[in-house]
């Protein structure tokens, strides 16, 4: 049940960035400073469930992996100090920061790169969590092959 739940949340929490990343993309893009707006907005205020959900994924992937050591695991764990960091250090400031300039009405120079950063760093935490959502199903299914979980 708690792999179940660590899926579950790890999974949100994927599709979460995904949902930002691609609402900013398609507003900066295709929409009006109005929509991009609210799209920074919102962002903003998501943030405040966000963030608790990936605590939640990092803490519950710590607690089922205490005492293993599985190379599938190491890869996990090299990868969530990364994923963390660059949650942390880039993109909370900087959708804090897309947001006040966005509601300012400010789309200078300034802006437009923070954005590039975040772009980036929003696809590298994709590309992060892709693969660690990609080896918990692969180790899921070895244990499932060992008979240590049920379908």
């Amino acid at each position: 049940m708690r792999a179940k739940l660590h899926g579950l949340i790890g999974s949100a929490a994927w599709l979460c960035i995904a949902g930002f990343w691609s609402s900013t993309l398609i507003a900066e893009l295709f929409l009006s400073p109005a929509a991009v707006v609210t799209v920074k907005t919102s962002i903003a205020w998501s943030l405040l469930a966000f963030v608790p959900l990936m605590i939640a994924t990092a803490g519950s992937g710590f607690a089922l992996a205490a005492g293993r050591s599985e190379p599938l695991l190491a890869g996990k764990r090299r990868r969530m100090p990364l994923i963390g960091a660059n949650g942390l250090l880039v993109l909370v400031p900087a959708a804090l920061y897309l947001q006040a300039k966005a509601v300012a009405g400010e789309f200078d120079t300034a802006f437009y790169v923070v954005q590039g950063v975040e772009l980036l760093a929003g696809a590298l935490n994709l590309w992060l969590i892709g693969r660690s959502l990609r080896d918990g199903l692969r180790l899921r299914a070895q244990a499932r092959s060992r008979g240590f979980v049920s379908a």
